[in-house]
């Protein structure tokens, strides 16, 4: 009897990095504002509720609908993730052509929002499976081209916009979208029950260590470690994200930059965000998670509290880049950390789980920004709020730490006596 080829474990990592190259072009969401706006003649906030609505349905959609991806299988989620996310793209085409706000913030927010869940979370489960010794720096290879996509869609969709119109443009990018979701859908599977890379034994390894549990997602949420997690995640994105909303007016005010000055550096924070992210998730491999999440905590706490001292340029943009770089290496190395606590019985459903606090993330860290900046007239206080709430993150990673040192001793006394 023959036994079916087993599928290469590195392609399907180039699968998942063609979902997330993908969807990920959410972040180029500032190339469409002005265009968009300029059709249905209002404001730039006013379009931008699009994005809101996209990321807040990404992490509702994530939470509810990760145990139905665990069932299914990524092929058939990811499948679905094309079908949602293109036709998303493409009837904001339409809504463009029939310049229905409504019909705007219905597909580009709802039905993209949940396109973007099912495919964030598709490949991660599938990801962990296959690369038991790698866990970081396989999912870190994904969400990474999550981070990069901005750069790469960004100016196609401002070519686009150019050279066919708004409408039209929609209609190329959902056809794209779609074309490379469903083709990497197609290679995309689980491995084999009980698959093990050659020469790897779990728990055999000082890097690699066994997983503390393997438990299903309603399990997992009663854990002291989910809701550590949670909250580590939550801090992270919130004041990453008001950092990113903060950077342009930030560089202009404490050096003095022109807005094109500004702007391009704020490209920059693309290309960074994309690094962070396999670079922080491969280290963690060797690092360990919570020691990694330590790091970011810890320097963050001073980098948010004195970077709007700091007026020398290279040590400003230094800070500022590292800061970005632990933004998106936190949530490429969450997938991984969630592997080892959860193991990965229903690490998808876990995953989108914790990713319902990066809708809220998306919602609660710019209007603390907004309302502490407007309250107090000062950046300086501002995001030394977010410096506090970073030393919150850092007692609750020293907390998880604890838990996880206590969780694998209790499994080495077993094994022991066992």
């Amino acid at each position: 009897m023959n036994t079916p080829k087993l599928k290469n474990r590195w392609l399907i990592a180039l699968s998942a990095v063609g979902i997330h190259i993908s969807i990920g072009s959410v972040y180029a969401y500032s190339v469409i504002t002005n265009p968009v706006k300029e059709i249905f003649d209002v404001e730039g906030s006013v379009i931008k509720w699009a994005f809101k609505i996209a990321i807040l349905l990404l992490g509702f959609s994530a939470a509810f609908l990760g145990p139905w991806v665990e069932r299914v299988g990524p092929k058939v989620s990811g499948t679905t993730a094309g079908i949602f996310y293109g036709i998303g793209i493409l009837g904001s085409g339409l809504a463009v052509q029939l310049e229905s706000l409504v019909l705007f913030y219905l597909c580009y927010g709802v039905i993209g929002g949940i396109g973007l869940g099912l495919g964030y979370i598709t490949p991660v489960s599938t990801l962990v499976k296959w690369f038991p010794d790698k866990r970081g720096l396989a999912t870190g290879m994904a969400i990474m081209g999550f981070g990069f996509s901005a750069l790469i869609f960004g100016p196609v969709m401002q070519t686009f916009f150019e050279a066919v119109g708004v409408a039209n443009a929609f209609f190329l990018l959902g056809l794209i979208y779609m074309i490379l979701i469903l083709s990497s859908a197609r290679y995309i599977e689980r491995p084999p029950e009980g698959y093990l890379p050659d020469g790897y034994k779990p728990g055999q390894s000082k890097t690699v260590k066994a997983d503390i549990s393997n438990v299903t997602a309603r399990e997992a949420l009663r854990s002291s470690r989910f809701i550590y997690i949670w909250l580590m995640m939550f801090i992270n994105i919130t004041c990453g994200i008001a950092i990113i909303a903060a950077a342009s007016p930030m560089m202009q005010e404490k050096l003095s930059y022109t807005p094109m000055q500004a702007a391009t550096v704020v490209g920059l924070i693309g290309v960074f965000n994309g690094l962070g992210r396999i670079i922080w998730s491969g280290l963690s491999d060797y690092l360990g998670r919570p020691n990694t999440y330590i790091i970011f905590f810890a320097f963050q706490i001073l980098a948010f509290y004195f970077l709007p001292q700091i007026t020398i340029e290279i040590v400003f943009l230094i800070i500022l880049f590292t800061v970005i770089t632990m933004y998106g290496g936190g949530f490429a190395t969450l997938p991984a950390f969630l592997g080892d606590l959860f193991g990965t019985k229903q690490l998808g459903a876990i995953h989108g789980m914790v990713l319902a606090g990066w809708g809220l993330a998306g919602v609660i860290g710019p209007t603390i920004y907004d309302v502490v900046k407007n309250t107090t007239g000062s950046l300086d206080i501002t995001l030394k709020v977010f410096s506090g709430l970073f030393v919150v993150a850092l007692i609750v990673s020293f907390l998880m730490k604890r838990s996880v040192k206590k969780a694998y001793s209790k499994m080495e006394n077993s094994t022991l006596v066992a």
